[in-house]
């Protein structure tokens, strides 16, 4: 499984960026996203982890930096379609409380006032 590629999809629409993953999110494989949101300067960035399968370590710090680098630039990130696999991996780690969550793009869209 350490091997598998990520692979992202980016689906952009006004003021915001969608990156829906598939694949799971591990050591060997998180560069290109963390690559993708370094690069985003949208209002909103939801990262869709519904095909998200497994989460390591390293893919929590993946998305807690993102978060972070969001958050001191006034921008927000929603995750979408979190199952309770990634969901209990955020909870053990303390780092779930960090997160925005939404069910799917379109309820994320609105709770970030985007409509």
């Amino acid at each position: 499984m350490q091997d598998k590629p990520l692979q992202i999809e980016k689906v952009a629409s006004g003021t915001d960026v969608v990156l829906r993953i598939h694949g799971p999110l591990l050591l060997g494989n998180f560069f290109p996203l963390q690559s993708e949101v370094r690069a985003d300067s949208s209002d909103l960035l939801i990262i869709d982890v519904a095909d998200m399968p497994y989460i390591d370590s390293a893919g929590i710090g993946c998305l807690v930096g993102a978060h972070v680098s969001r958050e001191n630039s006034g921008r927000k990130l929603i995750l979408v379609g979190a199952n309770e696999r990634l969901l209990t991996s955020l909870k053990v780690t303390k780092v779930d409380k960090l997160f925005t969550f939404a069910p799917t793009v379109e309820q994320a869209r609105t709770q970030a006032g985007g409509g």
